[in-house]
């Protein structure tokens, strides 16, 4: 199995992850737009709002993470939401997924984070069984709802 390495991305990296972020938006359901993609990518590192982990193999890149933190009031302390993770279909199964959420591990509670918060689709059955495998726990106590702001 090919070795997979995780860095955080840099302004060098935007076409590769636009192209990347692009699937990312294709599997929900979203017509693509690599123009839309890289410059919401581009914007992302630009303003350092977000932090993104690329995930390589043999020097090509094969997935993402992207972090946005933000805090929990009760708690008054850090948390980052893993809001988007995606490894390209052809290179699944090589670890990237497992390694990119190591790295968002890790760099989430080098940044002073207590937890890490994902939602995902029920159907995404691929993902949640490699969150089950890992350690990540399913929350049953609260129940995510959603408002639209645009028509």
């Amino acid at each position: 199995m090919p070795s997979v390495q995780t860095r955080l991305a840099n302004a060098d990296d935007v076409e590769a992850i636009a192209s990347l972020f692009d699937g990312y938006r294709q599997f929900y359901g979203q017509s693509s737009d690599l123009g839309g993609a890289s410059a919401f990518v581009a914007e992302r590192l630009e303003r350092g709002d977000s932090v993104i982990i690329v995930a390589e193999i043999d020097g090509q890149q094969v997935g993402f993470a992207q972090l946005y933190p933000s805090f929990t009031s009760v708690g008054m302390t850090r948390i980052m939401i893993l809001n988007d993770l995606f490894v390209a279909v052809d290179q699944r199964r090589a670890g990237a997924g497992q390694a990119l959420l190591a790295a968002a591990a890790e760099w989430s509670r080098h940044a002073g984070a207590i937890r890490m918060t994902l939602s995902t689709q029920n159907g995404n059955i691929a993902a949640r069984q490699v969150y089950d495998r890992i350690g990540w726990v399913r929350d049953d106590e609260f129940v995510i709802y959603k408002f639209e702001l645009t028509d």
